[in-house]
């Protein structure tokens, strides 16, 4: 079964707002090194129409950078109730979100990835997350969105690694305890 992979960039007092977030060169290759684990995009409305108008590439072009040639090329799922049609090679998800996940999660392949807040919520609060990673920036906000605001229930973790940023951000991966 394909691994359900969650990350998201986060300050020290746990703010994700995308512009919190302090990114460079190293960043920017360390989450296309991320998303290479993966050959599926699961995204929410909100984090989908953000990626598109970040990275999409006209379809009649090419980008040098991995990263963007990664994105773009990679087939997309996206959650909404309220979007009626997708492109930028992406499906739209309707009705059971546990269902319509355990099935991408079955499909062959290396695995899925998904970011955002409201939609990894959900899918938290469903078991179906299989490994979380936090991208903790050197920085205090001291405002913004946090992500699993809301969770039902604790999630308990094991970090499973560990990487340092010369930025000084650290990237904590962990697996749920089950």
């Amino acid at each position: 079964m394909r691994p359900l992979r969650y990350s998201i960039n986060v300050t020290v007092d746990g703010c994700c707002d995308h512009l919190a977030g302090r990114p460079d060169e190293e960043l920017h290759d360390y989450t296309a090194a991320i998303m290479g684990r993966a050959d599926t995009l699961l995204f929410g409305r909100v984090v989908y129409e953000m990626m598109e108008s970040a990275w999409r590439v006209p379809d009649d072009e090419q980008s040098d950078d991995p990263f963007v040639a990664t994105i773009n090329a990679m087939p997309k799922y996206v959650v909404s109730r309220t979007l009626s049609t997708v492109d930028w090679n992406a499906q739209l998800v309707r009705g059971d979100l546990r269902a319509a996940v355990t099935e991408l999660k079955e499909q062959p392949g290396t695995g899925i990835y998904t970011g955002g807040v409201t939609l990894p919520l959900a899918l938290a609060q469903l078991g179906l997350i299989d490994e979380y990673e936090f991208i903790v920036h050197p920085r205090i906000a001291g405002r913004g969105p946090t992500p699993f605001a809301g969770l039902r229930e604790f999630v308990d973790l094991r970090l499973i690694g560990r990487t340092e940023l010369a930025s000084g951000a650290v990237a904590l991966r962990y697996e749920p305890q089950r």
